[in-house]
């Protein structure tokens, strides 16, 4: 057993996997957690780096299924908390099951804000710990034909940030939002939007690369990390542009069949 543990959600594949891999590497015993079956391979994988690690399958849209993650610690304490899992929604909002858009409101708001509230509980208490969050660029930009996503993920993106304000002046406790682009991953799959100029798009980032970009970031405390430089300039941008502007240009890249015009 390591000295330090780990707690990484949505680590079954993508940047969580990615994030989970660099922890292990970096010597944390490992609490890893997705709603799927694959988390038990991963964790499989993980195990090479020789510290211990603890699947779990839980759906983290409810409260309950934060608490079964959280239960998994037998009272260990956390040292380090990597809230990557998020559910997308593609296509028109209008057409969308409520189950399917509620799934993704409770995943990437209601369970993330529940998990931070316990655990960074915890750590004030202890006054030690490191929180990574993982936002979006997709927070700044009105998400046509993924307005939910979006959406939850601007929640994220000004909670993280305000939450960060809150904790100023807590000593030994740190706060880290990552906000990545398209990402190379499972989520266009997921979120029904492989027939978009997005989800085709074959310059997406490697997961790898936001996962190290969001650790680095971590392990020095800053606040927050955009990963790319073209996700830098499209965050300027959003911040100059019209929102209208902003909506049409997403409906460029996401509206259903952009990607075989």
């Amino acid at each position: 057993m390591a000295d330090k543990l780990a707690i990484i959600t949505g680590a079954s594949t993508g940047i969580g996997f990615e994030l989970a891999t660099l922890a292990a590497k970096d010597g944390y015993d490992l609490i890893v957690v997705a709603d799927e079956a694959l988390i038990d391979a991963a964790a499989a994988d993980f195990q090479q780096f020789g510290t211990d690690v603890q699947s779990v399958q839980a759906d983290l849209s409810t409260i309950d299924g934060v608490d079964t993650l959280l239960a998994a610690t037998n009272g260990r304490r956390i040292d380090l908390l990597a809230a990557n899992a998020g559910i997308g929604t593609g296509g028109p909002f209008l057409d969308q099951q409520v189950a399917n858009w509620r799934h993704s409101v409770d995943t990437n708001i209601t369970g993330t804000v529940y998990l931070l509230q316990k655990v960074l509980n915890q750590m004030v208490t202890a006054g030690a710990g490191k929180v990574l969050v993982t936002g979006s660029i997709a927070g700044y930009i009105p998400g046509s034909f993924n307005a939910v996503y979006n959406a939850t993920k601007a929640f994220v993106d000004n909670f993280t940030e305000a939450l960060r304000n809150e904790l100023k002046d807590v000593d030994g406790v740190t706060l880290t939002t990552l906000m990545p682009g398209a990402t190379d991953t499972e989520f266009f799959a997921r979120a029904d939007m492989l027939d978009t100029k997005v989800g085709q798009d074959k310059n997406k980032a490697d997961p790898a690369k936001v996962a190290k970009d969001g650790w680095d970031a971590l392990m020095a405390g800053k606040g927050h990390i955009v990963s790319g430089l073209a996700n830098k300039l499209q965050v300027a941008g959003a911040g100059v542009l019209p929102q209208s502007t902003l909506a049409e240009m997403h409906r460029g890249m996401a509206e259903p069949g952009s990607g075989d015009a």
